[in-house]
């Protein structure tokens, strides 16, 4: 009886479990989609790694996603064969996301160079078409930078050398960034390499964070589907 009573127990944790693990799955679809985005307001991603870390997490969310329903049913329904293909499908999305930690610490890495490479032709082809100048236009407002380095890489792109575009102003206004150079004030400081920079390495650390939890469920999810496996298999009943 108690070893029956041991057995319910394992039962509802490992959908309990499940479904937090649908729910983390959920997450990492929403943490990979927002850098993947944030990664592109770089304006050309120009290194395939650099992208390939946040589609591995999507991808690996989606999975996960999948999987969590998979084991709910298995567990609700007692069935060996569900949940013993759960147990084996869990071990395979671990090695998986090794494989993307390994990316993302790659990708962690090269940042610098990275954003600095996407950032190349922030200035020179500004002017190339209204697209491109207000892509640039919103990554400096957005990120209140200047540049890419700083204030002073827009000194000889306009002919009085003095003047930035209005989206490195404080407050933007309609020229405001006319001859801003002689009033420094007006302006934001910080280049967009270090605040792009900055943005991404934040974002890639709420990556890790949910890596972390999703790896320690992942775990538990694995004791849980053998437990019951072997409940299962044993001939107990668990209600």
């Amino acid at each position: 009886m108690g070893l029956e009573g041991g057995m319910k127990c394992v039962k509802l944790l490992l959908f309990f479990f499940n479904f937090i693990f649908w729910l983390c799955g959920l997450g990492l679809i929403v943490v990979g989609i927002m850098v993947q985005v944030a990664m592109h307001k770089t304006l050309t991603i120009k290194d395939a790694s650099a992208s390939g870390a946040p589609i591995v997490v999507i991808g690996i969310g989606v999975v996960i996603f999948f999987i969590a329903f998979f084991g709910c049913c298995g567990a609700w329904k007692e069935n060996y064969c569900m949940v013993t293909t759960f147990a084996i499908l869990l071990s395979l999305i671990i090695i998986v996301e090794i494989a993307a930690a390994i990316a993302g610490y790659v990708f962690r890495e090269k940042l610098s160079t990275i954003v600095q490479d996407s950032l190349v032709d922030m200035i020179p082809k500004y002017n190339s078409s209204s697209q491109f100048k207000k892509t640039v236009d919103k990554l400096q407002e957005d990120l209140s930078c200047c540049g890419v380095n700083g204030t002073s890489d827009w000194r000889n792109f306009y002919p009085d050398g003095k003047s930035v575009p209005d989206s490195c102003c404080v407050n933007v206004t309609l020229n405001c960034g006319v001859g801003a150079l002689s009033t420094p004030a007006k302006l934001h400081k910080e280049g967009c390499h270090d605040s792009m920079e900055a943005f991404l390495k934040k974002n890639i650390q709420w990556v890790i964070i949910a890596a972390l939890v999703i790896a320690f469920l992942q775990i538990m999810g694995i004791v849980f589907a053998c437990l019951l496996m072997r409940g299962i298999r044993s001939g107990y009943e668990v209600m």
